[in-house]
């Protein structure tokens, strides 16, 4: 990230689109200003993924540059619930239940992929981080302002 722009987003989700309860994810960063969303397939997404954990792996990823993190699997659908303002409930509802619901998306939608198991918060690898605006750029705004 050069010091004279910043990205369009701060906040980038990766999901996978044919998932409904990814798009439900990205749907909840409606109020969410500064976070993006990339389909898991899209180049960026794939070239960010493969120099952040060296492999492209098939989850739920939430990249915050400023944090200089990138969440997985369980941890970003939390760190998601987190950031749209759920209720505790819900989050420890989604945070118990995740893989439960990865399975039932799995076999109502008829994927055959298996969703790899990466579920924690990882610090940003420097190598991802310099591929971040492109990723950012890549994102599609899912915020509705309001009023």
């Amino acid at each position: 990230m050069t010091e004279s722009t910043e990205p369009q987003f701060t906040g980038v989700l990766l999901y996978d689109g044919d998932c409904p309860f990814c798009s439900a994810a990205s749907t909840a960063m409606r109020q969410l200003e500064s976070v993006g969303v990339v389909a898991w397939d899209d180049p960026a997404a794939q070239a960010f993924l493969e120099a952040q954990f060296g492999e492209t792996p098939f989850a739920l990823f939430f990249a915050d540059v400023r944090a200089e993190t990138v969440w997985a699997g369980r941890a970003a659908a939390t760190e998601l619930c987190d950031r749209a303002g759920m209720p505790v409930l819900v989050q420890d509802i989604v945070d118990e239940s995740y893989e439960r619901f990865a399975d039932a998306v799995q076999t109502v939608s008829g994927t055959d992929r298996e969703i790899d198991p990466y579920h924690d918060a990882y610090p940003l690898a420097d190598d991802a981080a310099a591929l971040f605006d492109e990723l950012a750029a890549a994102g599609a705004r899912t915020h509705v302002p309001t009023g």
